[in-house]
């Protein structure tokens, strides 16, 4: 063989053996880490509770538009363990609605305290509990979930299972960044166990995106003149959960009631929305009327009018995050809606 060939010979077994090689590499493409973060913040929140039990129709638009959250209200862990959603159609009905509105929608799970020990107990009960969660979040095309378990407590160890069980489901939400995760918690005005339940390492590692903070109920059957939701409360809430508890204002959100209670009486068949009070003769700058209802003859309703949902307003856009309301269909429907008094005041377009 001649030099010339030789060289010939050697550069194509070169070239082959190079090919081979290139075709030969099977080594499988390093997996792409996904990320494990909350989705993106969107200014400050309005949110609105709708409970499956209000016709959709009653709720017009605009009241959609002045909320860019509206809670889905609930689904419910049963005492079997079951994640029970009522009616998927209703459901469907408010999202069509939220999503017209350009509001997103969560959907908000409740259940007995016993109910909700009990599952959260255990990990297989976690684990249970986030897959039947997830799986209504997808299925129906939601924006994120609230949790509303009232009130795991540290008198029970609920307070540690808690905790688990929100910081898994946090991974679940915000895997790939996709979901947002809330929570419904405790006016934060009374010291003890359901008050210690709610723990740091929830805001501080990120786990959660906001708190919607129930600042209302703190009513008494006993007690006369009490008033269950005034501005002071407000003010004590945001004060413990911001200051003293160090949760971020970015993740606050200030709950307001859209009814009223009365105090030092039952509160069966004596609580009235917002507009039903109005409609038997309360005075919408009040926080308080004079009402007959259910048996009950002129008795004293403490509720929170425009005034006082304007200063609350002012309140969360200097130290907080947001409004909540407690409910929809609750408020007037026209130029004394306390929606429309929280969105002016905070100048949300709607």
């Amino acid at each position: 063989m001649t030099k010339q060939l030789r060289y010939l010979f050697f550069a194509s077994m070169l070239i082959t053996l190079a090919y081979s090689c290139k075709k030969s590499d099977t080594t499988p493409t390093p997996p792409v880490n996904t990320v494990i973060a909350p989705p993106p913040a969107f200014g400050f929140y309005v949110v609105g509770y709708f409970p499956s039990y209000r016709t959709v129709a009653s709720v017009p638009d605009i009241k959609f538009r002045m909320c860019n959250v509206i809670n889905y209200a609930f689904a419910t862990v049963n005492a079997s363990g079951n994640l029970v959603l009522g009616n998927s159609t209703h459901l469907l009905e408010v999202k069509t609605k939220a999503k017209a509105n350009n509001a997103k929608i969560f959907l908000s799970i409740n259940g007995a305290a016993a109910d909700f020990k009990t599952l959260a107990s255990s990990a297989t009960g976690r684990t249970s509990l986030i897959t039947q969660t997830m799986n209504l979040v997808r299925t129906y095309g939601l924006d994120g979930v609230d949790m509303d378990w009232e009130f795991p407590t540290t008198a029970d160890g609920t307070d540690l299972t808690y905790t688990a069980l929100m910081k898994q489901l946090s991974d679940s939400c915000h895997t790939g960044s996709k979901y947002y995760l809330t929570a419904a918690i405790t006016a934060g005005k009374y010291s003890g166990g359901i008050r210690d339940a709610i723990k740091s390492e929830l805001w501080q590692g990120n786990y959660v995106d906001w708190f919607n903070i129930m600042s209302y109920d703190d009513f008494s059957t006993t007690v006369p003149y009490k008033q269950h939701c005034d501005y002071t409360l407000a003010t004590v809430s945001l004060n413990y959960w911001l200051t003293t508890r160090g949760m971020p204002s970015s993740k606050a959100v200030l709950g307001i009631a859209g009814y009223g209670r009365p105090s030092g009486i039952t509160q069966t068949n004596t609580i009235l929305s917002y507009s039903d009070i109005l409609s038997r003769g309360g005075n919408p700058q009040s926080d308080s009327a004079v009402v007959t209802n259910g048996g009950f003859t002129n008795y004293t309703i403490y509720y929170n009018g425009l005034a006082t949902v304007k200063k609350k307003a002012i309140l969360a856009k200097q130290t907080a995050n947001g409004i909540m309301l407690w409910e929809k269909s609750h408020d007037a429907h026209d130029n004394n809606s306390l929606l429309k008094a929280v969105c002016d005041t905070v100048g949300r377009a709607y």
